[in-house]
């Protein structure tokens, strides 16, 4: 019961997120208000369905994953400095796959 009733949420709020994107008003602002909530929706349904190792382990690799986007995003905003754009995304891209290759064997 739990996953439909997340699953419903969830699909609001991307409902409510694309309504957004076609309106006048700042769509970013309302993604960042609308992730801290999902984030701890999210976080209470793992804690209540995961044995504690797992738990730990998704929570490692959510942050690896939100690190390298990171690294993705700014990447690419140096490398424009330097580079044409599609230039900036292809080696942005590059060093992101080596930035989680390596951190994958890094943490394994």
């Amino acid at each position: 019961m739990g996953y439909v009733i997340q699953f419903i949420i969830g699909g609001t709020v991307m409902m409510l997120a694309a309504m957004l994107s076609k309106s006048k008003f700042l769509f970013l602002s309302g993604i960042i208000t609308l992730l801290p909530i999902m984030t701890l929706m999210n976080l209470n349904l793992q804690v209540h369905n995961m044995t504690p190792k797992a738990f730990h382990i998704t929570q490692r690799n959510g942050i690896v994953g939100a690190v390298g986007m990171v690294v993705l995003v700014v990447g690419i905003y140096l490398l424009t400095n330097w580079f044409k754009p599609g230039q900036s995304v292809l080696i942005g891209c590059a060093v992101y796959i080596l930035f989680m290759v390596g951190s994958k064997f890094l943490i394994a």
